[in-house]
Parts: structure tokens; sequence; C-alpha cells
């Protein structure tokens, strides 16, 4: 069972997972979230003085940030991904949100496979407002097909540099049985959703794509293909899904 936990200061729930991001999160009552896609995205240090910016502005303490999406130039080492993700969560400790591993921010974080940006860049994130709406809102973070339970990463990625048809079935499968799962413990289902989006670079995707997804009620909202690689080598297939409130382009 999913170990959901409510961030109070945040006004949001998440589902705890590793120390680089939760699961995903989803608005308590009284409270919203909204999502902001910059049209241009922003060197990781810029995009996380604009995201406290924004939020002073708005009112709203740093704790409020419950969600990002970067992108990143290549795919990491798995020793890579880890010294980056601990310099990613020192300022989410200064901002009173990261502490003793937990860490409430969903993520994802992929690499374009052309034009990348010269490092890791902010390309949207979200945070929760004050609502007197009952309308639920979400974000359920970017998840490949492997299996984040400790030990060697590469031990645990589904169907292992196997790109065929079949490879890239089991790796969809599992892959959306995740993100239903987490949609789940968060209290919501794919029909929940307004935003569905699949990363990778490998074709075989679309052969797959009717009956591990749209047979299973997962994309009647429609599905965004980004031409993107997971973060770390050795996976090649990602996806997110989300239902925030209110999404704006700045």
């Amino acid at each position: 069972m999913a170990d959901v936990r409510v961030f109070s200061p945040g006004g949001y729930r998440f589902i705890n997972a590793v120390f680089q991001y939760s699961g995903g999160v989803a608005a308590e009552p009284g409270f919203a979230i909204e999502r902001v896609r910059l049209q241009h995205a922003l060197p990781l240090s810029e995009g996380l003085a604009y995201i406290e910016s924004h939020l002073a502005g708005l009112g709203r303490p740093s704790t409020a940030f419950c969600s990002c999406e970067l992108r990143s130039p290549a795919p990491f080492s798995e020793t890579g991904f880890v010294d980056f993700n601990r310099q990613y969560v020192e300022t989410l400790a200064r901002w009173g949100i990261f502490s003793n591993d937990i860490n409430p921010v969903a993520r994802t974080n992929v690499c374009p496979a052309h034009n990348e940006p010269a490092e890791p860049s902010l390309h949207a994130f979200a945070y929760t407002v004050p609502s007197t709406d009952d309308l639920p809102s979400f974000i359920v973070a970017g998840g490949g097909e492997g299996t984040e339970i400790g030990g060697s990463f590469r031990d645990q990625i589904v169907s292992l540099d196997d790109t065929s048809i079949e490879g890239m079935r089991a790796k969809v499968r599992y892959v959306s049985a995740e993100m239903r799962r987490r949609l789940n413990a968060l209290g919501f289902d794919w029909h929940d959703a307004s935003a569905v989006q699949a990363y990778t670079v490998f074709a075989n995707f679309g052969a797959v794509f009717e009956d591990e997804l749209v047979k299973a009620g997962a994309v009647d909202v429609g599905l965004t293909w980004s031409f993107c690689r997971p973060p770390v080598v050795g996976l090649d297939f990602e996806m997110d899904v989300r239902g925030p409130a209110r999404e704006i382009v700045r």
C-alpha cells in the first residue's frame, strides 16, 4: 500500500517515495493546484528563483511548491543522478519542504533527444493556492520502467535494453500500471486526468499504444508524446499524469 502523507505547510498530500521526489501530489481540502509552463525553459538555478518570486507575488509561501518538470541535456549515470538530486534538494530544504530525506515535491525530469538544453532546466512547475471549489486537483510524478526499490537501479529495469515491440509492451504495461497505482493512492483514476504524457524515443511504442493504453482507458483525454529519454541511463519509457485546477503559460 502506498505511503500517502499530508504536507500541511503546502496544503497538499503526497506519495512518499525516494529522496529525489514524491510519487505524486494532490491538493488538500481548501486548496487547488495550479501549473505554470514556461514558454522558454530556464536554467534550473534561475528557474528555482523564478518559482520563489512567482509564489511571493501570489502571497504564497515557498512551501506551496508541489511539483516541477525538468529538461536535462542527457541521461545521468546512477551516481550522477544521485549527485544532481542532492544539489537540487538543497533549495527545497531551504524552503522548508525537504527534511530527513522526505521529499513531498513530485517531479518529472526527462532529456530531449533534439534541441536539448545546455544544462538541467525548468520546463514547468506547480503549487497550491487557497480555493473554495470542490474540484480535486493532482499531479502524478514521472515514472519509468524501473522499480526503485533499492540496490542497483539497472538490475530493476523491466526488459532491460529490449526495445522490440514485446520489450516496449512490457515497459509500457509496467509504467501504466504504476501510474494507475499512484492515481489510486491519491484518490483518483484515469478518468480524472486532464493530461497524460509519455516520453520515449522508440517508435515501437506506437505499436503497443492502442492495446496497452487506449483499450485500458488510460488516454481518453488524448496523449502527449514527447521525444525525450528518461533521466537515467538504461530507462527507455516514462509517463506522467496530471489534473491541475488551472494551467498557465508564462
